[in-house]
């Protein structure tokens, strides 16, 4: 007999919490398994599979929308639709690396100035964010 899981032992396994595993079948990600008459709900391993499927996804920045187009076509029939999905999500990260590398160079620079200020002046890092704040 395949070895199956009550949903509690089943976020145990999976590192996934009981709430969010609930959340996702509201959401149809994962099914709900029928309930025996007078019993508990029992998992299996395709749950198990399923649900790491979803976290990884979501660790490489799918939004849930994503992941669940993604798991229609988990067959393996849909590539090129899989690969336009991962192609999209590349793109993102990489606009977001180029947004975050833009960031890093304002704030070194901004860090540096504010090493390089001696006496009673103006912190340059304070004085740079007040001005985007409250341009005069």
């Amino acid at each position: 007999m395949p070895e199956t899981y009550t949903i509690g032992s089943l976020a145990q396994h999976t590192g996934v919490h009981l709430e969010t595993i609930r959340y996702y079948q509201r959401r149809g990600l994962v099914d709900e398994p029928e309930r025996p008459l007078g019993g508990i709900r029992r998992y299996t391993a395709h749950h198990a599979r399923r649900l790491r499927f979803i976290r990884h996804a979501q660790d490489l920045g799918f939004s849930l929308d994503e992941v669940g187009d993604l798991l229609k076509l988990e067959d393996g029939a849909h590539c090129r639709e899989a690969r336009t999905l991962g192609e999209r999500r590349l793109a993102d990260v990489r606009n977001k690396l180029t947004d975050l590398q833009r960031i890093e160079s304002a704030l070194a620079a901004l860090v540096d100035r504010c090493a390089s200020v001696k006496g009673r002046v103006r912190c340059p890092l304070i004085a740079s964010l007040q001005q985007t704040i409250d341009p005069q």
